[in-house]
């Protein structure tokens, strides 16, 4: 049996093959465009000499690049690994040796990290899509058109015949980390993808034609997975942001006749501060929020001002995002709703055992079907410790009600959720480590009205050592993506710790 994600932009463009698929602010793909230059794509590739099970590497914002390239790796059989572009240097070197890629596809914003990366990195090939500016391509790279160069001179490019993968073969590779060790790999295959798309079109509602807007980031699993993928799958419109920007989404909303928002809680708010008066918003009929809890008084203040209402759902990337979801007209507030078709969930206390329902039987959430991941990429002991007995331990405690809805209230990892990014504190910590003056550092997050999260750092300096929190900032935010640098660092004598020496951050909270 063999299958391939990328069936369901070929069934969609064989059903409508005018109808829009990329709206951008200077121009509109549709769906025969998009397939086409995805299988011009997919043959550029296959003519680099990648075989499949290959990966490559994309370090871009939202865009028309970014879609044809997944699309296009996915038809040959290459595994689609998504990059913030906002990463340095340092943390790409690590992703581009883990995952064995060679090839990358970058914007000019982020080359120049990646050209530093590359030089650590044996056979390294680099394709940059064209500078909006005209800037000239950086010495050493390639240009992206070289890569549809496959019957550039043919007015109809034929279809490229899509790879038969088998439905467990990895279509996509994401980076995550807990709180200790390195980023693991989270391979996604054909037939999860699939099926999340599928189950949670159906669950949300969306229609081929209906317009989404997409400004969720691409790179992310919930941009990918429950906002590109669902809309293709349905057949429905992808109005792209290349960033979100209250301001900017406003004026597509409106331009493009957007109906479904799937977003973080920070974007919510900020539609909330932003100026909405006079504009036409009546065709908006779905919102969900998801990555973090979203607090109630900013859910209803959203409802009432943009008259829909905001269902939350529950996921991860080793469930390929959607995990639990709300219903349009089915939700119980505060909760994350129930588990999507196919889905097992369970509360489970400190030995693995099932809680019964209810406020006061608070538990671990852990969760087993087909959109769960068989284990990390190329880490058995990670695998080992997440998964028991087909089990995936989430991390995330939680309780279930009388009627099955799922409440999420805290988390066992030490995971900050920084506007909707995730941002690991041990990772920030291997960095102030390398500060001459730092003897000890622990990293927390701490309440932040707008963004859920703010990263905060706590620190003890090195005997006859000096340094102020300002210098520790600006440290880490030339060693670290823009989102994950403290913000706020405190300098103690010494930090509290246990018996065993084990810093204990609980009592850095209630500082």
């Amino acid at each position: 049996m063999s299958f391939n994600l990328a069936t369901i932009l070929r069934e969609s463009r064989d059903a409508a093959p005018d109808a829009p698929c990329l709206i951008l602010r200077d121009r509109t793909l549709s769906y025969a465009e998009v397939d086409a230059e995805s299988s011009r794509f997919a043959r550029g590739l296959l003519g680099l000499g990648l075989d499949a099970g290959d990966v490559l590497a994309v370090s871009l914002p939202n865009s028309a690049e970014f879609v044809v390239a997944y699309f296009g790796a996915v038809k040959a059989g290459v595994v689609f690994m998504p990059l913030n572009p906002m990463l340095k240097a340092r943390e790409i070197i690590y992703y581009l040796t883990d995952s064995g890629a060679r090839t990358i596809l970058a914007h000019p914003d982020s080359v120049d990290e990646i050209r530093h990366a590359t030089r650590s990195v044996d056979d390294a090939r680099l394709f940059v899509v064209a500078d909006p500016a005209g800037a000239p391509i950086p010495a050493g790279a390639q240009p992206y058109s070289e890569l549809l160069s496959a019957d550039a001179d043919e007015a109809e490019p034929l279809d490229v015949d899509i790879a038969h993968t088998a439905p467990t073969d990895t279509a996509v590779l994401l980076y995550t980390s807990g709180t200790t060790g390195n980023p693991k790999g989270v391979p996604l295959n054909h037939f999860q993808l699939f099926m999340n798309c599928t189950v949670s079109a159906e669950v949300v509602g969306v229609r081929g034609d209906d317009v989404a807007l997409a400004a969720l980031p691409m790179f992310h699993v919930f941009g990918l997975s429950a906002m590109v993928n669902i809309a293709i799958r349905a057949g429905a419109s992808l109005s792209v942001l290349d960033r979100f920007d209250a301001d900017a989404a406003l004026v597509a909303m409106e331009r493009d006749g957007v109906s479904v928002m799937l977003g973080v809680p920070t974007m919510y708010f900020a539609l909330l501060a932003a100026d909405s008066s006079g504009r036409d918003l009546r065709r908006l009929r779905i919102a969900c929020s998801g990555g973090a809890s979203m607090p109630a008084e900013i859910l209803t203040e959203f409802e009432k001002r943009f008259g829909v209402a905001v269902v939350e759902g529950y996921g991860l990337s080793e469930t390929a995002s959607s995990a639990t979801a709300n219903r349009a007209g089915d939700r119980r507030f505060g909760s994350v709703g129930k588990p999507i078709w196919g889905v097992q969930l369970r509360i489970v206390d400190d030995e693995g055992r099932p809680l019964p329902a209810g406020q006061d039987h608070i538990g671990e959430i852990v969760l087993s079907g087909h959109i769960v991941i068989d284990g990390y990429y190329r880490q058995p002991s990670a695998t080992q410790a997440a998964f028991t007995n087909g089990w995936f331990h989430t991390g995330d405690l939680g309780y279930r009600d009388a009627d099955g809805y799922v409440f999420v209230v805290d988390r066992k990892k030490d995971l900050v959720i920084r506007g909707g990014y995730n941002v690991y504190p041990r990772e920030v910590e291997e960095v102030l480590y390398t500060h001459p003056a730092i003897a000890e550092a622990a990293v927390i997050g701490v309440p932040d009205k707008r963004l859920g999260e703010e990263v905060h750092a706590v620190v003890a300096l090195k005997t006859d050592s000096r340094a102020e929190p300002a210098d520790i900032i600006d440290f880490c935010k030339q060693r670290m993506a823009a989102y994950k640098y403290p913000r706020t660092v405190r300098i103690l004598d010494e930090l509290p710790k246990g018996p065993s020496g084990k810093i204990l951050k609980r009592e850095l909270r209630s500082l």
